[in-house]
């Protein structure tokens, strides 16, 4: 099993260095990683960019996570009893590609919209809850950093409730905390935000100069 994960991080990662939000910011002549927050991720795109570039960032990145998976789950460990937990190590693989590629030298984004297709590959069922407790999350505090960190938290506790009993249980919910794990790590400055009250909230925009 061990070569497998392995062979599944490494490739998962390889998917997750196709940063979508920097390579949409340079067809625009941009490179996100001088405004806003730096970050290539969704939500720096959109301030930067607008609508439809945070849209098709978040597609790119929601995809590179969900196709990966669903094909090494579905297609090519078919066959094995762990190929759910194989295909949720292709997501982790594609989460810190995506948060530390090695051609922009490390500096991604924070694994949000990653993460989310992770968990949308793994269990859709699920996606009505992630969907609404973020968008209730945003409403009420106006951060999306809080129905981010909101939606990874609630990933470990969906697989807790719903995977109980399946083959490799413990190993599952162990790669989910993981996740929300690195989720935290990488908001920490917008949780020290959050607390000191300047954490920029929905609608904030970027001014771009070319």
């Amino acid at each position: 099993m061990v070569w497998r994960i392995l062979l599944c991080l490494f490739a998962g990662y390889s998917f997750g260095c196709i940063s979508t939000g920097y390579i949409v910011g340079k067809i625009n002549h941009v490179d996100i990683r001088n405004y806003g927050s730096g970050n290539i991720g969704t939500t720096n795109t959109l301030r930067t960019l607008g609508k439809k570039a945070g849209a098709i960032t978040y597609l790119g990145d929601v995809l590179k996570a969900m196709v990966p998976m669903l094909v090494a789950r579905l297609v090519i460990f078919k066959e094995l009893p762990y190929a759910e937990l194989l295909g949720l190590y292709v997501g982790l693989g594609v989460a810190v590609g995506h948060n530390f590629p090695f051609w922009l030298h490390f500096k991604g984004g924070k694994g949000i919209a990653v993460t989310s297709g992770v968990m949308a590959a793994h269990d859709p069922l699920a996606i009505p809850l992630y969907l609404i407790s973020f968008i209730i999350s945003v409403a009420v505090t106006k951060y999306v950093s809080v129905g981010s960190l909101v939606i990874v938290t609630l990933f470990p506790i969906w697989i807790a409730i719903m995977d109980h009993g399946k083959p490799y249980f413990i190993h599952t919910l162990i790669v989910s905390v993981v996740f929300t794990a690195l989720a935290f790590l990488r908001h920490k400055q917008n949780i020290i935000r959050l607390k000191n009250g300047n954490e920029n909230k929905i609608g904030q925009k970027v001014t771009v100069t070319k």
